[in-house]
């Protein structure tokens, strides 16, 4: 068995089964730094020859409730847009990753939280899970590669419907839809992701690495033209009063008062 520590993120070893975790409870918001803490994470297991599988979860209430904008706000515009592209940048690596990925994921999956737990292979979800796309609301256009990736799992309707209203659907709801592949009660959720990552590090590790690797052919490659198109309309709507206004609804748990410009 082996531990490792990067940051926020800790990384477990056990036989064959990798598992990733988020400690920054109870909603592990995210920044630049928790992604690259991540990526180093997956790339190391990249390289352990003993790996064959990671199981990517968080302590505490929620998988990741997204960027903390609320604590953000007060920073330059020109200094958010700078930490995105570097926060994008890691986001691609561990769309690169070679190793099969399952998340298991509790409570809120929100905004580039959402967009983290499209980079899995398969979603472990409880009942009480939330996803959601909430940028609309928060007066910006939608990140994390969210705008490849969704679309792809859930068709692009209902990928849209998600973005242009920014609701938010249950772990049920997302079973139903395909995004979550196993439904699983809370208190098993992380059981039954190592059971589906056991299953797969039992097959034939460079099949599995292979046949993946065919299967999601030019993702991270499409990842990374696509957040550069994100990044770009997010740093322009970043500057904007809407986006302002969006961050003190959101923190006020308000509808917002947008005004288009």
């Amino acid at each position: 068995m082996t531990d490792l520590k990067y940051g926020d993120v800790s990384d477990r070893l056990d036989g064959h089964v990798a598992l990733i975790e988020i400690q920054r409870p109870p909603h592990n918001h995210f920044d630049a730094k928790l992604i690259e803490d991540l990526a180093d994470a997956f790339e190391a297991m990249d390289k352990d020859h003993d790996c064959r599988a990671i199981v990517l979860a968080s302590e505490g209430k929620s998988f990741c409730a997204g960027a903390n904008f609320s604590a953000s706000v007060a920073r330059a515009d020109d200094e958010v847009a700078a930490t995105t592209s570097r926060l994008y940048q890691n986001a691609v690596r561990l769309f690169a990753c070679a190793k099969p990925i399952e998340a298991a994921i509790q409570g809120a999956a929100i905004g580039g939280g959402f967009g983290l737990a499209l980079v899995a292979d398969f979603r472990v979800v409880s009942p009480d899970a939330r996803f959601g796309a909430n940028f609309v609301k928060l007066g910006i256009h939608p990140g994390f590669g969210l705008t490849y990736t969704l679309p792809r799992i859930i068709g692009i309707q209902r990928a849209s419907l998600m973005f242009y209203t920014g609701r938010r659907i249950t772990g049920e709801e997302a079973f139903a839809w395909g995004l979550g592949d196993v439904l699983a009660e809370p208190d098993r959720l992380r059981e039954e992701a190592m059971k589906l990552a056991t299953e797969i590090a039992e097959c034939a590790p460079l099949a599995v690495q292979s046949t993946r690797a065919t299967m999601r052919r030019g993702l991270a490659d499409a990842v990374r033209a696509q957040t550069d198109h994100e990044h770009a309309e997010q740093s322009l709507l970043f500057q904007t009063e809407d986006h302002r206004e969006g961050v003190r609804a959101v923190s006020e748990r308000r509808p917002g008062r947008f005004k288009g410009r």
